[in-house]
């Protein structure tokens, strides 16, 4: 069983830069056939943009996808996560920043993302996030 989270991390994360439109973002997601993006400015992370938040912040509220951007779109909370640290570490962070994603960094660049998924494959991998998470569900 995986005891840190650099064995169970999704590397290298999709990035964009704060000033990418969320139509850009979303055409990346869609080609790509992922739900977030790593927000990132001079390999510095900023926060991570999710398919949901497009929608919620910028679809919902009327706003032009083709102008709004990355940075205008993100939540105020950034929770990261280290790659030695604990498995465990990741799930309480997860827990009390109440986030599915969390970016990995190591001294302060960006090596990899960890997901509430990848955490129910490595710990409880009959349950049904788990099989979802091992599977295109969308596609």
């Amino acid at each position: 069983m995986a005891e840190q989270v650099r064995e169970i991390m999704t590397q290298p994360p999709y990035t964009v830069s704060p000033e990418t439109t969320l139509y850009e973002v979303a055409v990346i997601m869609r080609d790509k056939d992922i739900g977030d993006v790593v927000v990132a400015e001079d390999d510095r992370v900023v926060g991570v943009l999710t398919d949901r938040d497009i929608v919620v912040r910028c679809v919902a509220d009327g706003a032009d996808c083709g102008r709004a951007t990355a940075r205008g779109t993100l939540s105020g909370r950034l929770a990261v996560v280290g790659p030695r640290d604990s498995i465990d570490d990741a799930v309480r962070s997860m827990r009390e920043n109440a986030v599915r994603r969390l970016p990995v960094v190591d001294e302060d660049r960006l090596v990899g993302m960890v997901t509430l998924g990848d955490l129910a494959v490595e710990r409880d991998p009959s349950s049904v996030l788990a099989e979802i998470s091992g599977s295109h569900a969308n596609t």
